[in-house]
């Protein structure tokens, strides 16, 4: 039972509207808040809940969409009121981490908050250029956006589509197909992937490696994984929060960051889905305990509080997956497939792209294999929306014959074995679409749907907070949204892939 059901029903009385109203006010608001004080005195989330209000999980569970009562809310309020003052006296703050973790330095508190922008968790995130790395931070924002885009538009299914095309190009050998993704998301992807992967090689060992630093994404992916187990018992699944350079490997080059590496294998017993899913479920706490990030002080980009690797198979075939269960100290990557979907900002300088994304994926391939990229293309309705109240903006500053020029050139003589493939315009670009009904954009639309369709071109088009807020102020951004939707009879959006592939011995 939440804390608003806790509430007696027949409170009431002119005290009580005034509490009521400012208890609703937007839960995004005061998670900004709270993750402005956080991130100004050193205090880790969980932290603060215990010490604000004796729950750890607080802000968990108002990203999650839960509601607290008034009394809670003026003790969040009073906790920050009566600590602010303490806490901006100090000009930056040394977090000590628990026990092997890396220490990590905070941003000055003389940060403001409105240049923190807003997350897009799928989007992978980096510098975008700015001298204020805190202007990038965008791990723990705005996880409202997140999960409505996903929700309301079709970008996961069309990607796994995509991405599956390319199983009738891969040349797995024995012991294992491998695959890897560089961006796990809610796990969508990775499962239907999964599924065409068992259709084609349904009696081989799949070894499959997932990079995520998002905890809620890591569960959403887990939730989705029991049946894997079940249709193709024959599976190791690792999931890893290590940087781009190191994930395929699940190895840590740091020395300070491979002595606090927290490496978890899981077993599975049983023989059914809701047994695996049981199994599952009860690693929550460890990763809620291990699964932490904070923000760089030199990027401004997400990063690990300590590295975690976590092994899941199933230990009725642990004799013939032992081949390939992974180790500490590192592994072989040789993937037969890797998939980086929106593995970076559109607006990331285009060295940073090549250099610390694609390229390093690009030597994790082995003998045959195929390495699909995907990021947004723009030039469609959603766009139009983002030009209709910011004229001449362009997020998407680099495309795919620019982004492959510049691996080329990062790789040097190590990428003489690799193809690049560009391909054609009607085989790179692909549309996916707002999911509406007919009848929502036959007469006048809704405002749930302008609302929608609103979020979805901001998220693709990555709008920071603070550009936001001088456009919503008034109805004009929802009059712009209604007239491309009733324009084009609908909202849909391009995203643009290319191929790199390994030579085969």
């Amino acid at each position: 039972m939440t804390e608003a059901q806790k509430t007696p029903p027949e409170e009431a009385g002119s005290d009580a509207i005034a509490r009521a109203g400012r208890a609703a006010m937007n839960a995004q608001e005061l998670l900004q808040e709270i993750s402005d004080y956080c991130r100004h005195s050193g205090l880790a989330e969980s932290t603060f809940g215990r010490r604000a209000v004796n729950d750890g999980k607080l802000t968990t569970r108002l990203r999650n969409g839960g509601r607290i009562t008034t009394d809670t809310l003026d003790r969040i309020r009073a906790f920050i009121t009566s600590n602010s003052a303490t806490a901006s006296a100090r000009p930056a703050i040394i977090t000590r981490p628990r026990e092997g973790a890396l220490m990590s330095t905070s941003i000055q508190a003389s940060v403001p908050a409105s240049s923190v922008p807003a997350l897009q968790p799928s989007h992978s995130l980096v510098p975008t250029g700015e001298e204020n790395p805190q202007r990038n931070f965008r791990f723990f924002d705005n996880r409202q956006k997140y999960l409505l885009f996903v929700n309301t538009c079709s970008e996961k299914w069309v990607v796994a589509n995509r991405v599956t095309l390319e199983l009738a190009n891969i040349h797995p050998r024995p012991p294992a197909v491998r695959m890897f993704d560089a961006g796990v998301g809610d796990g969508t992807v990775m499962l239907r992937a999964l599924r065409a992967m068992h259709d084609r090689f349904p009696h081989m060992p799949f070894y499959v490696v997932g990079k995520e630093i998002s905890l809620e994404d890591v569960r959403l992916a887990l939730q989705k994984m029991s049946d894997r187990f079940c249709e193709h018992p024959a599976t190791v699944l690792i999931l890893t929060n290590l940087a781009y350079a190191d994930a395929p490997w699940l190895a840590v080059k740091s020395l300070n960051a491979a002595s606090s590496l927290v490496w978890r294998e899981a077993p599975l017993t049983g023989t059914s889905a809701h047994q695996f899913e049981q199994q599952i479920t009860d690693l929550v706490p460890f990763l809620a305990q291990n699964w932490k990030a904070g923000v760089s002080p030199k990027t401004g980009n997400p990063v690990y509080e300590r590295p975690v690797v976590l092994v899941i198979y199933r230990a009725d075939h642990r004799f013939l997956l032992d081949p390939i269960i992974p180790r500490p100290g590192g592994t072989l990557a040789n993937y037969d497939l890797i998939i980086a979907s929106q593995p970076y900002r559109a607006r990331a300088p285009l060295d940073f792209k090549a250099s610390r994304v694609i390229a390093p994926l690009s030597k994790a391939l082995g003998p045959g294999g195929r390495l699909i990229a995907i990021h947004s293309h723009g030039n469609d309705p959603g766009m139009e929306i983002i030009r209709k109240v910011w004229p001449g903006d362009n997020p998407f500053i680099h495309d795919r014959h620019q982004l492959l020029k510049a691996v080329k050139q990062e790789l040097g003589p190590g990428g003489r074995d690799l193809n690049f493939n560009a391909y054609a315009d009607n085989r790179s670009l692909f549309r996916y679409d707002m999911h509406t009904l007919p009848s929502e954009l036959s007469g006048s639309i809704g405002t749930s749907t302008l609302f929608a369709a609103w979020n979805a071109a901001i998220y693709v088009a990555q709008v920071e907070d603070d550009r936001l807020g001088e456009v919503v102020s008034d109805s004009r951004y929802l009059d712009a949204t209604r007239e491309v939707l009733q324009q084009h009879g609908g909202l849909w959006f391009h995203d643009e892939s290319f191929v790199i592939s390994r030579r085969r011995d």
